[in-house]
């Protein structure tokens, strides 16, 4: 049986002494103060839930630029988790700084321009000062998570002319409309991101645990992303413990939600497409 790995949990220390607290933009996001989760508790969950490997991304609504629990994490269980960590893309030592956490188990590079604790579309990932850290990631091969919106991807294109050679994760699928329904032409910026083979995408409980639907569906909006992109281009993040509830119940949401792909398609999603882009997560 193929292993089910999670590309999108996030780990929190109880101990803001050892791990002291620094979020971006001064605010701290509300789940990572209520729900933390240290990782010897994922772990648990992780058994619980029947997921074998996580690909821990490092949480900057908590920690910053601080990869330092994270990181701690991966040293201590490499067997079962890989890490997706955030460096200053900005500053003068971007790609020194690149480095130094990829010796600490750093697997992916993440660039949180929106989210929770930071509204609107930045747009700072698209700065020239950037320019070093992309050319970096594309010539070592570290993929790159995008938690963005569709705002967005005008910058990302040319960006992605520009280094043509770097592997963008879109976090969330960069929240798609989805309501309109098929052919879903609202969010046709995004599906044109299918004809560029280096863009994978994330799906989470944002997407399949929707309230609203509208004139869409699982079947019909899944259905067609993978028929855009394939299977082998998208992977399951499950977005705990910063989306309620247990690990278990999500990920069985998530296995409902695209039930109605065929069993290879499930099984990239829920793990080949992960390990994949996260080679220290292979069986």
């Amino acid at each position: 049986m193929a292993s089910v790995v999670d590309i999108h949990p996030h780990v929190i220390s109880k101990d803001t002494v050892k791990y002291p607290l620094n979020p971006l933009g001064g605010i701290q996001s509300d789940w990572s103060r209520e729900r933390p989760v240290p990782y010897p508790d994922m772990l648990v969950a992780m058994d619980e839930a029947g997921v074998d490997k996580s690909a821990l991304v490092h949480s900057s609504t908590a920690y910053g630029y601080d990869n330092t629990y994270v990181s701690e994490a991966v040293a201590a269980h490499p067997k079962r988790f890989t890490g997706v960590y955030s460096v200053d893309v900005l500053a003068p030592d971007a790609v020194d700084k690149i480095k130094y956490w990829m010796l600490r188990g750093m697997a992916g590079l993440r660039l949180f321009t929106t989210g929770s604790t930071m509204r609107g579309q930045a747009t700072w990932f698209y700065d020239p000062r950037t320019y070093p850290s992309w050319e970096y990631v594309g010539e070592v091969g570290l993929p790159v998570c995008m938690q963005m919106t569709q705002q967005g991807f005008p910058q990302l294109r040319e960006l992605m002319q520009r280094f043509p050679k770097v592997k963008i994760i879109l976090d969330h699928l960069a929240r798609p409309q989805i309501v309109d329904g098929p052919p879903f032409a609202a969010d046709r910026e995004f599906w044109e991101f299918a004809k560029n083979p280096n863009v994978y995408l994330k799906v989470t409980p944002i997407n399949y645990m929707r309230e609203d639907w509208g004139k869409g569906s699982p079947e019909t909006f899944f259905g067609k992303m993978v028929a855009e992109f394939g299977a082998n281009r998208v992977a399951w993040g499950s977005n705990f413990p910063a989306t309620a509830g247990k690990l278990k119940d999500n990920l069985a949401q998530a296995r409902k939600a695209l039930s109605s792909l065929s069993a290879s398609d499930q099984e990239w999603i829920f793990g080949k497409t992960a390990q994949t882009l996260y080679p220290a997560l292979a069986d």
